[in-house]
């Protein structure tokens, strides 16, 4: 059987327009997240079947509920990141679920980017991946 060529698509990913303060709280926020520490759900390294999500500690005689310094970090609003930059992806444009090509036509190639849903089949996600290359949309997940 022969095999298909991928097409070579060397597509400059769009950019995001962003003020100098958004900007800003970007770089902020990436320098917070190298700090944060991973948060564990209590007693997580004892039972694997806890596995590694978050639960807050509710028990009665709980260490980590009482902030003991031996324990992990708990989850609280003082790791949270600058406003401006909250919601935000990374490459800093905000991301907007899409399910249909249709909805691509509220949204703002300049400022936010698509997130294709997970319940959307090939052929539909074929053709909004097109439409969006049409409309200069930058599409988040495009191969998953």
């Amino acid at each position: 059987m022969a095999k298909k060529k991928k097409q070579d698509k060397s597509l400059m990913k769009q950019k995001p327009e962003l003020g100098e303060e958004t900007k800003e709280a970007m770089r902020v926020r990436a320098l917070q997240d190298k700090k944060r520490p991973e948060f564990h759900r209590q007693e997580w390294f004892r039972m694997k079947r806890l596995g590694d999500k978050w639960r807050k500690p509710r028990g009665l005689h709980s260490k980590m509920r009482k902030n003991k310094g031996y324990r992990p970090a708990k989850v609280s609003i003082g790791y949270r990141g600058p406003e401006k930059a909250r919601g935000l992806h990374p490459s800093g444009f905000e991301e907007v679920l899409v399910h249909n090509p249709s909805e691509l036509e509220n949204v703002d190639p300049k400022k936010q980017a698509i997130r294709i849903g997970h319940s959307v089949g090939f052929r539909k996600r074929e053709m909004i991946v097109e439409k969006a290359e049409k409309l200069g949309i930058r599409v988040l997940n495009r191969g998953a």
